[in-house]
């Protein structure tokens, strides 16, 4: 496995989640959020807690790069679409579902809620896909004495 790689790829993973997180949910979800404004933390509050969101996104980011690492061959943008699309299909089955059936939130914010996890983790993946590389150990024909 090449640490240095897999902790590029989580590093530069994570730079673009803060890009493109601000862009979904500050930006592109701002008013459907304004409409549930009853069922979240008043924006004070969530501004508080913001690093400790950051903090364990980016643990998440290493152990999303260490599993690409571990489990597929190394192939590239494709794989790394497709492991991230696994991912994200991981994440709606047992996290935003779940979230929409706790919090008094719309059936439309759900589906944007998992529209963005499948795009996103297609994103990261594709991102891990082109930046991690194997180290690889070359092939030794064996020497017939």
């Amino acid at each position: 496995m090449n640490r240095a790689r897999l902790a590029l790829t989580a590093l530069v993973s994570w730079v673009v989640y803060l890009g493109v997180s601000f862009l979904v949910h500050a930006v592109l979800l701002k008013n459907i959020y304004m409409q549930h404004a009853s069922a979240m933390r008043p924006e004070a509050e969530a501004n508080a807690i913001l690093p400790l969101g950051f903090g364990f996104a980016l643990l998440g980011f290493f152990a999303f790069a260490y599993l690409y690492a571990r489990t597929c061959q190394g192939g590239g943008v494709a794989e790394g679409i497709q492991f991230g699309l696994m991912v994200g299909v991981i994440l709606c089955c047992f996290g935003t579902i779940w979230d929409y059936m706790v919090w008094p939130v719309s059936p439309r914010l759900a589906a944007l809620w998992m529209v963005d996890y499948l795009l996103e983790f297609a994103l990261y993946g594709g991102i891990v896909g082109a930046l991690y590389q194997p180290n690889h150990r070359p092939y030794r024909v064996p020497i017939n004495a």
